[in-house]
């Protein structure tokens, strides 16, 4: 098992089973073959009911399922033996596109590197931009008036859709000014912005809502020289953190050297910081109390021990792929889970959250992951809705409609 998932797609450098069942020579069709017998056909409900029996048998013995398992396990990746029938001369041309597609490879590497040093230097340009908003965020300067006009103008298309006509003008806030005893910033930003993302606000419990009150700032660096990775960086202000003494902390993504088989960089393993926690504050863990009562003596005492729970902080604690020899009582499939979870939630970080936090604290960009979400399930109701036809009788072709549009429309454009 690897623990490696590749940047754009997971298990993109998993090396595809040739197919097994490959004829080792073709078998001419001829005339004889044809007028042989043929067998019947089996219709579905014979098909369901076998595929149900075995099901059942399957499942009333575990041991024989797992037998079969760790066969059919063992021929992914396998050869059918048909490469290896072909005459020499073939198989001498197969090596040569082998040869070429290791170039392909080396120039696979050279693009994402291209590709890694073009984000890096355009990190630098967004740095002041960050810079400026973790202060506006953090209390220590107010934004300017051009700044307001256009964040007020990015929306001014928005309003103009949904503008009633008696609807009253909105004044702008340029010219505002903030009373001498108003709050510093904006309280809670990092926050709500967090809670905002669907897969973060799944992590976030109300003990470590408390503690991220704190959060002040989440930058983004990546790794110097030829490193592939990139750090993720938590800023809290310790004057408000009432849970753990460190000022910050931090989450390191490392990729492979090489590229993965779709021609992305491969993501290799996480690294997180240790979080000092204050006495009697870690949000990792919770202690239980159980009595025990001693059968000699009849006396009791009371037992502590330390739980782990779900936590927000457990992010900086990163599951790890299992060492050689540390594979006995791992459970794989939990393991791949886990693992893709904390990429993911990494990338989202890097990619969505950090540039676009101002989008997810106003709750904008949730909208727009909602659209994208029902444009996707558009999709899935129209291939559900194929498959009921392909059940019911023919199927007329989802494409259908938009053909005779797109008629339509070029016949209308001709008309004109």
């Amino acid at each position: 098992m690897s623990g490696n998932v590749p940047i754009s797609q997971r298990n993109a450098d998993f090396t595809a089973p040739t197919p097994q069942n490959t004829p080792l020579s073709n078998a001419p069709i001829t005339r004889e073959a044809l007028s042989r017998p043929t067998v019947g056909t089996i219709g579905e409900e014979n098909e369901d009911g076998a595929a149900a029996g075995a099901a059942a048998a399957l499942k009333a013995n575990p041991a024989l399922a797992g037998l079969i398992q760790n066969k059919l396990s063992g021929l992914v990746g396998r050869s059918s033996g048909y490469i290896e029938s072909l005459p020499s001369h073939l198989k001498r041309r197969v090596e040569g596109l082998k040869g070429i597609h290791v170039d392909h490879t080396k120039i696979e590497a050279e693009f994402q590197k291209e590709i890694l040093e073009l984000e890096k230097k355009y990190a630098e340009r967004y740095r002041p931009l960050y810079e400026r908003r973790a202060a506006i965020v953090q209390g220590k300067q107010e934004p300017s008036k051009e700044e307001v006009l256009a964040g007020e103008a990015s929306h001014e298309d928005d309003d103009d859709e949904d503008e009633e006509d008696d609807k009253p003008e909105k004044k702008s806030l340029a010219d505002a000014t903030a009373p001498a005893d108003a709050e510093k910033g904006i309280p809670e930003f990092w926050l709500t912005a967090l809670k905002n993302h669907v897969a973060l606000s799944e992590l976030i419990t109300e003990r470590d809502e408390e503690a991220l009150r704190s959060l002040v700032d989440i930058r983004m660096s990546y790794l110097p020289g030829s490193q592939a990775g990139f750090k993720l960086e938590f800023e809290f202000d310790p004057s408000q953190n009432a849970f753990f003494t460190n000022k910050t902390l931090t989450k390191t993504y490392y990729y492979q050297d090489e590229v993965g088989f779709s021609g992305d960089l491969v993501y290799d393993h996480a690294e997180g910081d240790k979080i000092d926690w204050k006495e009697d504050k870690d949000l990792t863990h919770k202690i239980e109390t159980k009595k025990q009562r001693n059968k000699n003596t009849n006396q009791t005492r009371t037992v502590k021990r330390s739980v782990p729970v779900e936590s927000f902080f457990n992010f900086f604690s990163p599951p790890k792929p299992p060492k050689n020899g540390e594979n006995e009582d791992t459970d794989f499939d939990e393991l791949d889970e886990r693992l893709e979870l904390d990429y993911q939630i990494g990338e989202d970080l890097k990619d969505r959250i950090i540039p676009h936090s101002i989008l997810y604290f106003t709750g904008e960009a949730t909208a727009y992951e909602m659209d994208d979400d029902d444009f996707e399930d558009e999709f899935d109701d129209e291939e559900d809705e194929d498959e009921e036809d392909d059940e019911d009788g023919p199927a007329r072709p989802a494409n259908m409609a938009v053909s005779a549009g797109s008629q339509a429309e070029n016949q209308e454009c001709k008309q004109q």
